[in-house]
């Protein structure tokens, strides 16, 4: 089984297979933190709940977790500057810590917490998400490709 590991700390994810590090890509997070409402990225113990989008193009436009049929183009962003983007994949995580990642007040997958591809790949390696981990699209695809539902994921400072 894979394991992921979120640095808050250095903006990156590493993907463990088997103890050995296979991959590791620049994210972009939020300031640390489980709260409800917080627009914090969660820590703590979670796994890959569900993995949403495959065979969709790069670059599809998500919006509550089905495709919209739009594909993103800076000229779409014009008409929707206020949507804070999600494309192209979307792994969707839940905590495994009841009180601190799951349960009442503090749910990852209740706060709709996932890493997903970004309109602002600029700012990929900056904590500037609204709780989500954002990556280039690109290092998405290859990362959908490589984890399973069920995988663990490791968020820390």
């Amino acid at each position: 089984m894979n394991q992921l590991r979120v640095s808050l700390a250095q903006q990156k994810l590493e993907l463990w297979r088997d103890g050995i590090l296979a991959a590791c890509y620049p994210v972009s997070t939020a300031a640390p933190g489980e709260a409800q409402d917080s627009g914090c990225t969660p820590r703590g113990r979670h796994r890959i709940r569900l993995k949403i989008g495959a065979g969709c193009p790069l670059n599809t436009v998500f919006v509550a977790r089905r495709p919209s049929g739009e594909i993103y183009t800076p000229e779409l962003a014009g008409n929707f500057p206020q949507r804070d983007w999600i494309l192209t994949r979307i792994l969707w995580l839940s905590g495994e810590e009841s009180g601190r990642n799951r349960g009442p007040g503090c749910d990852t997958l209740k706060r709709y917490i996932y890493i997903h591809g970004t309109d602002r790949e600029d700012l990929i390696g900056q904590p500037v998400s609204h709780g989500c981990i954002r990556m280039k699209n690109a290092d998405l695809l290859e990362l959908f490709d490589l984890v399973s539902n069920g995988d663990r994921v490791i968020i820390e400072e």
